[in-house]
């Protein structure tokens, strides 16, 4: 087929679909979508909520627990223990599909019975307030992370240990305030790395050691400001920033103004790739079209976002190891064959699913657990099940369900926002597509309140100490008031209604300080979180030429034309950094 020109019906602008595009929405036999990349990602990412927590009962043991929901949810939240249990049957909410009613309504007036988990865990050890987490210990909020231990305030962070507001971070430890980077020990303040040591405020640094306030360094030691010097002058440089939070202003401002103007970027942010348009592309991947933070080897994917390990899939989010032929589905892990899906782990041919996993040929279910066969969470024979399926598809495009925006729902197209069970200022929609509350209410979304707490707070930032070296014990668990003092007016923030007024500093994260000599945090960790997203690339792409003088080469990259970046090709890129 022809490249076509369609007009998304959210957000009304103009969208290009391509023949391969075409191609694998007939093999796996769903129709174009109707919104955008971007839309389509902003429903998706409305499903998910990783940061905002709350203390409740579990509706089945009545134990007090942590949940990502708030108390007032129409459906039960279970524990873990009692949700993975047998106290309780999914199939006592079945329901016998309607052809007089939209699939979209019936799915919701199931998706408001049937008991939901109350944080997504797995294997937990002492880490109560994290969520999205396998297999972590003794940490606390930390998301969508696992194999690691003694993480605080970080995201995406795998085979790693003793680190704090770090994100996309991996086999790395003695870590503060990293992004993308790999194989790091005693490092902080450094962006997109691999192989470092005993280094602070690199950009783009591989291989170093004793390195400072610097960036495209390969294989160096002992520089300072891309110079190196003998270890005594080394030593003597860095000295007047270290434990000190006037330091870190100071080495910020330097970092900024004067380290990243002179930065040479590549195009995209990517380690070894082939055949492949986006950012923050890594593991060998190959043929990705419009994937942005791919971790692991990926390939023949395209408009994929935070994914590991993914093979021909289509508007992937967050899902990962061992995915395969997946299309607009959020967070389904060894999930093959399936569709606008959410949260479901182990599973073949599943649609329209949420929470389920170890099953297979699913259709409208939420919350299952090793079955077959199930529509609305009822069970049907093998050939019931595909007749009345293929007759579900044919309805749901003579039904149509339209939202309270005016957008129309048939088959091919996932959850409505609407149907969230989050509000929207929880979700990580509002970190990429932030709206306001007015818009919120226009749109039909449910939004968050900010409450009243009642709190008295203990120390300003103005009374912190300045060195961590003056800072003492006392300091544990005292109520400090966020240098924000809950209001947008940081000139790096972002943070709008997220800001939680105070934090306190927890026991081992003392601990981390005084051995990292750094000095205490000015912020909550919600406004450090946001300060960090607007370091990143934005998740779009504009063609551009390579800056180099002589060269005309052209590609696509995240760093729009207006943006002050020096931005190379690959080949330009490779001779002056390599």
């Amino acid at each position: 087929m022809k490249e076509e020109t369609k007009n998304c019906q959210n957000c009304k602008k103009d969208f290009t679909i391509e023949p391969d595009d075409f191609a694998f929405y007939e093999k796996i036999k769903v129709p174009p979508p109707t919104f955008c990349f971007e839309c389509r990602l902003q429903r998706k990412m409305a499903r998910r909520n990783e940061r905002s927590l709350y203390k409740r009962k579990c509706d089945l043991c009545h134990l007090d627990i942590i949940a990502m929901y708030q108390s007032e949810t129409p459906f039960p939240v279970y524990c873990p223990k009692c949700w993975w249990g047998d106290g309780w049957d999914p199939e006592e909410y079945g329901k016998n599909y309607d052809f007089t009613k939209s699939f979209f309504h019936q799915w919701n007036e199931l998706a408001k019975n049937v008991p939901r988990i109350s944080l997504y865990q797995k294997n937990p050890v002492n880490s109560p307030f994290s969520n999205h987490s396998d297999n972590i210990k003794n940490s606390y909020l930390a998301f969508n992370s696992g194999l690691s231990e003694y993480l605080f305030y970080s995201n995406w962070i795998i085979n790693s240990k003793e680190l704090i507001d770090c994100y996309a971070t991996f086999e790395s430890e003695l870590c503060y305030e990293m992004d993308n980077n790999k194989k790091c020990s005693r490092c902080s303040f450094l962006y997109v790395g691999k192989n470092n040591i005993d280094s602070s405020y690199l950009y783009d640094c591989n291989n170093c050691m004793n390195c400072f306030l610097s960036s495209n360094l390969r294989n160096k030691k002992l520089y300072f400001m891309n110079k190196q010097f003998s270890k005594e002058e080394y030593e003597e440089k860095i000295k007047e920033f270290s434990g000190s939070f006037i330091g870190r202003q100071k080495a910020e401002e330097i970092f900024y103004n004067d380290i990243m103007p002179k930065t040479l970027r590549k195009y995209m942010i990517c380690g070894k790739q082939k055949n492949s348009s986006g950012d923050y592309i890594f593991g060998g991947s190959k043929n990705l079209k419009k994937c942005f933070r791919i971790y692991k080897a990926s390939e023949d994917s395209a408009y994929s976002v935070d994914c590991a390990d993914i093979k021909d899939c289509y508007d992937a989010y967050e899902s990962a190891f061992n995915c395969e032929q997946q299309y607009d589905c959020h967070a389904g892990n060894r999930l093959s064959f399936s569709k606008f899906s959410s949260v479901s782990y182990d599973d073949h041919d599943i649609e329209y699913c949420e929470m389920c996993h170890d099953s297979e040929y699913l259709f409208g279910c939420i919350s299952m657990i090793k079955k077959k066969y199930c529509i609305l969470n009822k069970q049907y024979s093998k050939d019931d099940y595909f007749d009345i399926l293929n007759k579900i598809k044919e309805q749901m495009s003579k039904i149509v369900y339209t939202d309270k925006k005016g957008l129309e729902y048939k088959y091919g197209e996932f959850f409505p926002i609407e149907f969230s069970p989050f509000c929207y200022n929880e979700t990580v929609a509002q970190e990429y597509f932030p709206i306001t509350k007015e818009k919120a209410d226009k749109n039909g979304y449910k939004w968050k309140e900010k409450s009243n707490r009642n709190y008295k707070i203990d120390l300003t930032t103005k009374d912190l100490p300045d060195n961590i070296k003056d800072t003492n014990e006392s300091i544990i668990d005292k109520v400090i008031e966020c240098a924000h003092h809950g209001e947008n007016d940081h000139k790096n923030s972002n943070c709008d209604d997220v800001c939680t007024e105070v934090f306190k500093i927890v026991a081992d994260e003392f601990l981390f300080y005084k051995k990292m000599n750094l000095a205490i945090p000015r912020f909550c960790p919600n406004c450090r979180h946001y300060i960090r997203q607007k370091i990143r690339n934005p998740m779009k792409l504009w063609h551009r030429k390579c800056m180099k003088e002589g060269c005309d080469n052209e590609f696509e990259t995240p760093y729009a034309p207006e943006r002050p970046e020096i931005v190379y090709c690959e080949s330009c890129y490779q001779k002056e950094v390599y």
